[in-house]
């Protein structure tokens, strides 16, 4: 089992900065890969980003340049960096987790872009 709980959420003006955490607590030793997605009222959930074990970085094509994910070594935290925000990055952020045949997912934290 993997619990994971975002934090650092909040509302930026345009053209502004911000980082998530996601915390991961549990069978941390099975990760294979953590992920953020994020999902606006009305749109499907979509990919953000990607780091696996082996600490490779996939970034969506479109937050490429802006947008960068990192982690620690034990997968006790992931972050996500996210710079030059415009409105249209308003969305709540999830993080995952693939372990084993099993994804987890965290509550969720609401970032609002103002323009």
């Amino acid at each position: 089992q993997v619990q994971l709980v975002e934090s650092g959420g909040g509302l930026v003006q345009a053209g502004g900065s911000l980082r998530l955490s996601c915390a991961a607590s549990g069978s941390l030793f099975s990760i294979n890969a953590m992920d953020w997605h994020r999902q606006s009222p009305g749109k499907e959930r979509e990919f953000v980003a990607r780091i696996t074990r082996d600490d490779s970085i996939t970034v969506a094509d479109s937050l490429k340049g802006r947008f960068t994910i990192s982690r620690d070594n034990a997968w006790n935290t992931l972050y996500l960096q996210m710079s030059s925000l415009e409105p249209e990055d308003t969305a709540v952020y999830y993080c995952n987790a693939l372990s084993r045949n099993k994804i987890y997912w965290g509550q969720g934290a609401q970032v609002t872009v103002s323009s």
